[in-house]
């Protein structure tokens, strides 16, 4: 089994089901060979009845569809189709956050309350909305009806793009690609592919762009920086992961999904004294509330609960036996749970009207009944723990320090006083840190799973990139030890090792779930602001990585990445490579466009090369890649500095 996973826990559950005849993802995917060719390569397409078509492309040139679509518009489309898909299930998270942020500033006993009162000022003044002599549930109601309106607005701008640097902001105006509301966006991008619309390949990678900004500055930034306000920002906590969090003696209730308004509430569910007193007299020493997927990212992030595993563990959760219910919202959600949960106790519970499941539970969640849902649902999981029969919970379990917002960073750089990116600038200046990678996405059941991530991730460090991540990635590497500050010496190259010693920081720095990649463009923004390592993001020595992704909402950060001026590769393949024009554009062509481009490298180990190349061509544009000599000054040459 190792070939399916460099997890220990993952492959003995993965071994135990298939000898019991139990479907699984790995076993799903082996049946799905050999995948379509076409697919593979981008080459089918469906968007009219006149096909469905596809391009061989060893055949005679040139091919076209039915209506006379070349490849490379044929791949574009899909493409941005995938960039659309993506960024409307992050920015439909970010709609429900501001919906809970308004109920919270209008209905005190709502069960919501306003957290954090320095990022809600901080957000209001990015938003121009006045934050003086006001009451903070004045101001939390004016933000999330000014974020309510970038989804929904015609013309203007999506307001968070005047975070980037002014540099390019300028780009973006003079390609005409800031995008004017979300949902806009997204319907243009839907409107522009289909049959006979858009059929330049180039313009419809424009406008795959603007939709992609209109996600990362957009809907992802709301969700992060309103669910802080709602929540708490995060700051660095020790927590654990892995299958072996589970508890064999308590009620384990495990959260899936992506969006935290629930789980907030179930985290309050679980340590109400009733439930707790009803859980032991059912047998139970107590209740055990922990996640998979981004969902587990939020509820650590914020309260340190436990992660049980990444996307491609929720059935193996499920087949320890050990979980009482499994509590799922929206995106990444597998239909087989139903199936595999009939082999077990485990009660699994719907709780979004957009994400049902045949053969599961549904307990309709209202934001005006929220607590009292989560407490429905912790006693269902209570009365559920008599049923438990064979329990096989594997014994791995790693710990992990989480938590590293964009406030966070700053602060441990330099204080409450004089917080700042200074420190982070000047030690890629020196050269200790070589530059700075996010290794962010899914994990995929084409490739062995969690590897691509470690690997990638252990050469980059290894060389003295400081890695920061979020997602399912996050949490491969949690696995692998990574992210405690002991792995800098263990793993990291001598610079960064001496910068993380002396911050008390981890080499892999966990920054939260998907939609948390705005705090690495927020990061980025504030580098450049910082000065000393150019006027662009495109400048900075930083690159981007999701060597497992699986997912449409990868593609869109992706894109967001590249067009905000970023380096970014992909691991396992991008269904592309049916089209050498199309390729050329977004490989090479989008360098000279948007100071970013795509890259695709299945092999971790190249990938990581191709990074530590990227970063160290920057450094040379910048004239930070020779270590400059010290030099001590006697009082003849301190007279002539220019002070």
């Amino acid at each position: 089994m190792k070939e399916k996973s460099i997890d220990p826990a993952v492959q003995h559950l993965v071994e135990k089901n298939a000898q019991q005849g139990l479907d699984t993802v790995w076993s799903r995917s082996d049946s799905q060979k050999p995948r379509c060719g076409y697919g593979e390569q981008g080459l089918c397409c469906q968007l009219c009845y006149m096909g469905p078509c596809r391009i061989n492309p060893r055949g005679k040139s040139p091919q076209k569809g039915v209506c006379g679509a070349s490849a490379e518009v044929i791949v574009a489309r899909n493409f941005a189709r995938m960039i659309a898909g993506g960024a409307a299930a992050h920015s439909d998270h970010g709609r429900e956050v501001a919906k809970i942020l308004l109920l919270a500033a209008k209905a005190p006993d709502s069960g919501y309350a306003i957290k954090d009162v320095n990022k809600l000022q901080k957000v209001a003044t990015a938003l121009g909305i006045e934050v003086k002599d006001r009451k903070k549930e004045d101001i939390a109601a004016e933000v999330a009806e000014r974020a309510l309106e970038n989804f929904g607005q015609q013309e203007g701008e999506v307001q968070f793009t005047r975070l980037a640097p002014p540099t390019r902001q300028a780009l973006w105006q003079e390609l005409n690609i800031v995008p004017r509301g979300i949902d806009r966006e997204i319907v243009e991008m839907m409107h522009r592919t289909a049959m006979g619309v858009d059929q330049d390949h180039r313009n419809i990678m424009l406008q795959g762009a603007r939709t992609a900004l209109a996600d990362g500055w957009g809907g992802s930034m709301i969700a992060t920086e309103l669910q802080d306000i709602l929540f708490g920002t995060p700051s660095p906590l020790r927590g654990q992961v892995n299958l072996g969090v589970l508890s064999k003696d308590k009620v384990n209730i495990v959260v899936h999904g992506h969006e935290p308004v629930l789980s907030e509430m179930l985290v309050l569910a679980s340590q109400d004294k009733e439930l707790l007193k009803m859980a032991k007299s059912q047998g139970a020493k107590g209740i055990n509330l922990a996640g998979i997927c981004c969902t587990a990212n939020e509820i650590l992030l914020r309260h340190g609960l436990p992660i049980a595993g990444n996307v491609l563990q929720q059935e193996l959760a499920i087949s320890t036996g050990a979980v009482e219910a499994m509590i799922v919202d929206v995106q990444c959600i597998m239909p087989s749970l139903p199936e595999i949960s009939k082999c077990y106790h485990t009660k699994l519970i719907t709780t979004s009207s957009k994400a049902k499941i045949e053969n599961a539970k549904n307990y309709e969640f209202s934001e005006k009944n929220s607590l009292q849902t989560a407490k429905d649902i912790v006693r269902e999981a209570i009365m559920n723990f008599s049923r438990r029969e064979k329990v096989d919970i594997p014994p791995e379990k790693m710990d992990l320090v989480a938590g590293f917002s964009h406030e966070a960073i700053i602060y441990m750089l330099g204080g409450a006083f004089r917080g700042s990116y200074v420190p982070l600038n000047d030690n890629v200046i020196n050269g200790r840190i070589k530059g700075v990678a996010g290794v962010v996405g899914c994990c995929n059941p084409k490739v062995t799973h969690d590897q691509c991530h470690v690997n990638l991730v252990e050469e980059l460090i290894a060389n003295n990139i400081l890695v920061v991540q979020t997602g399912c990635s996050a949490i491969a590497c949690a696995k692998a030890g990574f992210l405690v500050p002991e792995s800098a010496e263990k793993h990291a190259g001598q610079g960064l090792a001496e910068v993380c010693q002396a911050v008390g920081i981890p080499p892999v720095l966990h920054s939260g779930s998907c939609v948390d990649n705005s705090r690495i463009l927020i990061a980025l923004s504030e580098m450049v602001k910082i000065g000393g390592l150019g006027n662009d993001i495109s400048e900075l020595p930083v690159a981007g990585a999701a060597p497992e992704w699986m997912s449409e909402k990868a593609i869109a950060i992706g894109q967001y990445f590249v067009a905000s001026g970023v380096f970014t590769i992909f691991g396992v393949g991008l269904p592309v490579s049916g089209s050498e024009k199309f390729c050329q554009h977004i490989f090479k062509e989008f360098e000279d466009i948007f100071g970013g481009m795509w890259a695709a490298e299945p092999d971790p180990g190249k990938m990581a090369s191709r990074i530590i190349d990227h970063i160290d061509k920057k450094r040379e544009k910048l004239g930070i890649h020779k270590a400059k000599k010290r030099v001590l000054y006697d009082m003849a040459m301190r007279r002539e500095l220019d002070t």
